[in-house]
């Protein structure tokens, strides 16, 4: 037996059932050892970016870990942007990373990088396996790192002669579990009970597993008997939303709104959450958006056992037994006639099916859509977390491996889309039930906002130029039939809504391209 099956043999023990590969000739026995090992599911990405960021969404949904294979340190690179936005989002991700062999690396050949070094800024733990005998404890430790709570990214080198040294076959040891969460200080949950029974305005703000069903339920028990605002972190990795859920409005991503939502507030009470800060600073704007003067409590942190903390903090304030008021499915008409934001949102929020993943980086465009959704049926919306653009489309493919009976709606930018539409054809091989709604309004709209905030009040011919994606056009009807994804045109919102309902009814993908 090889390192590498030895290596195989304990990601599957430790419960690692599905691979994201893009693979180069340092990890050939690696292939060849998910030959002689049955049991992983192995899913090919055309781009390192598109394996990190399924990665991503399947761990979203199921939290475990799959495991990535990437090519040596330029293939670790072309992934960075999503394991980025897999951190922020507490994603337990194990990377396998090939390497030339270790006595090769002392030659300098082309694809010779520092390895580790540009993994460590994109993990929590960070390992070569220097050879065959300590590949399989190595991949159990991998395992255990990602499963350690929040969730985090495990990033294991694998030099090839590592990989073809033939050892015995191992006795694997007992499989890794998920860190039990620990429970915030009773200092803590006594302190925030105080806060909201002191009668000053009070916001709870949300993030991590703090905006799931199970624990909304208990933070809207405690906003129902105190009066607090439930409000959820501007970048938080999944929302739980729709009829029968708690009901929590989403801080905004520009600032002055941000600043207007937040202000009045004498207390924030983080759970899972940080205090909120600006995406970027820009000229003559705060940086920290919590009202001055504000005081700003944490009740538990992201790696602590959040429920249990809600509950805890329930039952201080004598909620625990509160009944909380839920909507129920409640879809308006159909929009007609011209397509605009508001209208998408009505349409999407009447045709969502029952527990559809929403997968959002619509951008500009879709601002309007989280505050006109709310009584859709009950779904989960997975938001970007790290703003690394290029993440939708990768992170629906592993959020449709990862729950095969669910239907996914991604929610798409055209600009954001360009970064990694080799997704697409992933979302083809595998057959994966993904509706995509390309929002096509040939710019990069939210940089010309942007222009704005910072003070800039003329685009010139040079700037504006950089700014706008039409000229050409992209055919983004073409580019998915190209993957082999069915794909569509609507320029009305009429056309638009026959064109989802054929999507939905659709098994495996399909693309609508909205024109704006």
């Amino acid at each position: 037996m090889i390192g590498a099956e030895n290596l195989v043999r304990a990601l599957l023990a430790g419960g690692v059932e599905v691979c994201f590969a893009n693979p180069g000739t340092s990890e050939m026995h690696f292939l060849a050892a998910l030959d002689r090992v049955s049991g992983m599911r192995c899913v090919l990405g055309l781009f390192e970016g598109v394996v990190t960021g399924a990665a991503d969404g399947y761990a979203r949904m199921l939290d475990r870990p799959a495991c990535t294979l990437l090519h040596l340190g330029p293939g670790l690179a072309n992934g960075l942007s999503n394991l980025h936005n897999a951190m922020r989002a507490h994603s337990p991700v194990v990377n396998i990373i090939g390497d030339h062999a270790t006595y090769h690396r002392r030659h300098d050949a082309p694809l010779t990088s520092d390895i580790e070094g540009a993994a460590r800024p994109f993990s929590h733990w960070v390992r070569t396996s220097e050879n065959a005998a300590s590949a399989a404890l190595d991949g159990m430790a991998a395992v255990a790192a990602a499963l350690s709570a929040p969730g985090r990214i495990a990033s294991l080198i694998l030099p090839a002669d590592t990989a073809w040294t033939e050892v015995p076959e191992e006795r694997l040891p007992p499989a890794p579990l998920a860190t039990p969460r620990a429970r915030p200080a009773d200092a803590a949950i006594d302190a925030a009970a105080r806060l909201l029974l002191s009668s000053e305005p009070t916001a709870i703000v949300l993030a991590g597993s703090a905006t799931r069903a199970e624990a909304l339920e208990f933070a809207g028990q405690i906003a129902v008997k105190t009066g607090a605002k439930l409000l959820a972190q501007t970048h938080t990795a999944r929302l739980s939303r729709g009829a029968g859920r708690v009901p929590v409005d989403r801080i905004p991503y520009p600032v002055d709104q941000a600043l207007a939502a937040l202000a009045g507030f004498k207390n924030l009470i983080l759970v899972g959450a940080k205090a909120p800060v600006a995406f970027f600073a820009y000229p003559d704007k705060p940086s920290e958006l919590s009202p001055p003067g504000a005081h700003i409590h944490t009740l538990a942190r992201a790696e602590h056992d959040i429920p249990y903390a809600l509950a805890a903090l329930a039952h201080a304030v004598k909620a625990d037994k509160v009944p909380v008021p839920v909507g129920g499915f409640e879809p308006a008409d159909r929009p007609t006639g011209a397509i605009t934001p508001e209208k998408l949102a009505t349409l999407i929020a009447a045709t969502l099916p029952d527990h559809a993943i929403v997968v959002d980086e619509s951008i500009t465009t879709g601002r309007a859509f989280l505050p006109l959704t709310g009584a859709a049926r009950p779904h989960e919306w997975l938001l970007g977390t790290g703003g690394s653009i290029g993440y939708a489309m990768p992170v629906s493919i592993g959020a449709a491996i990862a729950c095969p009976d669910r239907k996914v709606v991604t929610l798409e930018s055209d600009g954001s889309g360009l970064y990694m539409p080799q997704a697409l054809w992933t979302q083809a091989r595998q057959n994966l039930n993904i509706l995509t709604l390309i929002f096509a309004n040939r710019k990069y709209q939210i940089l010309r906002n942007e222009m704005q905030n910072v003070g800039v009040s003329n685009v010139g011919p040079v700037a504006s130029a950089l700014l706008d994606i039409d000229k050409p056009a992209i055919d983004w009807v073409g580019l998915a039939r190209s993957f082999g994804v069915e794909a569509f045109r609507a320029e009305t919102m009429d056309e638009l809504g026959r064109r989802i309902d054929a999507g939905l009814a659709m098994t495996g993908p399909c693309l609508i391209e909205v024109v704006l």
